[in-house]
Parts: structure tokens; sequence; C-alpha cells
């Protein structure tokens, strides 16, 4: 009996995951990076599934949008030039279309003096990390080419934050700008005392973002008392691993405060 009931609840459980996938309406998230174009599916507020491509073109959402059906909403944002192909594309086959730009409404109070330079990456990385923790001071930083810190208080207000250069950039740096030193990267095994060229270039990089980012988090924490990090980006592992202070590590945040975004949207038309 209880053997039938176990299998019972995994065909529900199979049953509910293929519903939502084939019948209901998803949400389409387009993030548009310097290097990647991410897209993410949702159901409502519940991440479904994501894909990468290296090529902004069309062809990477025609697949998407033959594989699912049910997709009738997308939002776009985008740290390039918004492709015009895409955007055709996308008017043609959904019934909503948002784009991410300084005219879209947004959950949170931004703060900061110029608008229109704020990456909106930036500005949706700290919506998804407010919905998921609401009322509370938050430090979003996002490792990705620069580091940027960004910071909304408890009363939902953007303030703004810094960007810094990211470990590929600084190892690119140090190649590029002098005549001798070599191009590195990453690596797992790196000392606070380098005995060789290599060992020095790979500690000074990797332990001065480690501490950087620890001083960053300790200052504003004197500021701010029981302040949330939540860090995102390529090398959020690395710096999750190995800076003291804790941190949430969340790889889908931006794409689940694009989703937040486009939700908001939504519902605010609908009550017009």
């Amino acid at each position: 009996m209880c053997l039938k009931f176990t299998n019972f609840k995994r065909f529900y459980k199979l049953f509910i995951i293929i519903y939502k996938s084939i019948i209901l309406p998803l949400n389409l998230i387009i993030d548009i990076g310097n290097t990647k174009i991410k897209a993410s599916l949702f159901f409502g507020q519940k991440f479904m599934s994501s894909k990468t491509s290296d090529q902004v073109d069309t062809e990477f959402a025609r697949e998407i949008l033959a594989e699912h059906k049910n997709i009738d909403k997308a939002i776009i944002s985008s740290v390039r030039e918004y492709p015009g192909t895409l955007i055709k594309l996308l008017e043609s086959k959904l019934k909503h279309v948002f784009f991410f730009d300084s005219n879209l409404s947004v959950p949170i109070e931004n703060l900061y003096e110029s608008k229109n330079t704020l990456g909106y990456d930036r500005l949706a990385a700290c919506i998804g990390a407010i919905a998921k923790n609401p009322n509370q001071n938050i430090l979003v930083i996002d490792a990705g080419t620069a580091i940027t810190f960004d910071f909304v208080n408890k009363n939902n207000q953007y303030i703004g934050g810094c960007i810094s250069p990211g470990l590929s950039m600084r190892y690119k740096a140090l190649n590029h700008f002098t005549k001798k030193l070599p191009l590195l990267s990453v690596s797992e095994d790196y000392q606070l005392i380098g005995k060789n060229t290599n060992q020095a270039i790979t500690g000074g990089v990797q332990n001065g973002i480690v501490f950087e980012v620890d001083s960053y988090i300790n200052r504003l924490n004197d500021k701010y008392p029981e302040l949330k990090v939540v860090i995102t980006g390529g090398d959020a592992p690395f710096l999750h691993k190995n800076i003291v202070s804790n941190t949430d590590w969340e790889p889908g945040i931006l794409a689940f405060g694009l989703n937040h975004i486009l939700e908001f949207n939504l519902l605010k038309n609908s009550n017009n």
C-alpha cells in the first residue's frame, strides 16, 4: 500500500511539471550581456529552465519559442543595443513584450543620480534580491567582467554602488600594461606570499579582490547593521568560497529580478 502511494506521488509530481511546461503560459526572460545572451523561463514567480548562447540572433529565440509553445510574455534587458530582428520576432509571436529601460516601471524607488547611465542588469539584480529578501538592507555583488556593488535599503530604495575591475580584467591589465608579466587566469591555488612571479601575480590579483570585497562588506555593515549580502555572476563561486563575510550565492538573481519586473508591469497595466 505504501509503495503504491509513493508511486502515485511521483506520478503526480511528474504530471504537474509536464502540465506547467506544456499548458500554462510561461514568461520568457532574455538577458543580453557583454559576451553572452541568456534566456530563462518562469511560470509565474517559479523558475523553470534556462539556456545560454554566445550569439545574439533570432535563431536562438526561434528554437526556444518552437520548443515552448505556451510562452506568451517576454522581457528583454541588454547592456548593448537592442537587436531589432529579435524584437520584431518576439513582438510578432507574443502577447506582451517589455524592454527594460528607464521608461519601464520598477517596484523599488531608484535614487541613482544618473539613471540613464545605470546598467539595467544592476538594477534588475537588486530587484530580484529585494523580492527574495523584503524589508532588508541588501548589498548585491555581481562578479563578472567587472565587479559591481549595489545597495538597496530596507525602504526599497536603490541608493547606488561601486564598479571595480573583475578577476580576468585584472589579469589582462597586468599583462597588457607591463612588458614581462605573463597573462594568467584564476587559480584554486594562490598564496598570501608568492615565491615566484606567477605566484606573485595570482596572489596579488585574487587576494586583492578577496580583501577588497570583504572590506567593502564590513564598512557597509558598520553603517547598515544586519546587512544581507547576495552574490552572483561568473566569478561568484570563487568569492563565495574565499571571502570571510557571509553571503548568499544566487546565480539566477538577475533573471528572477527581470521576471519580477515583468509581473509587476503586467499587474500595473491590468489595473489601469
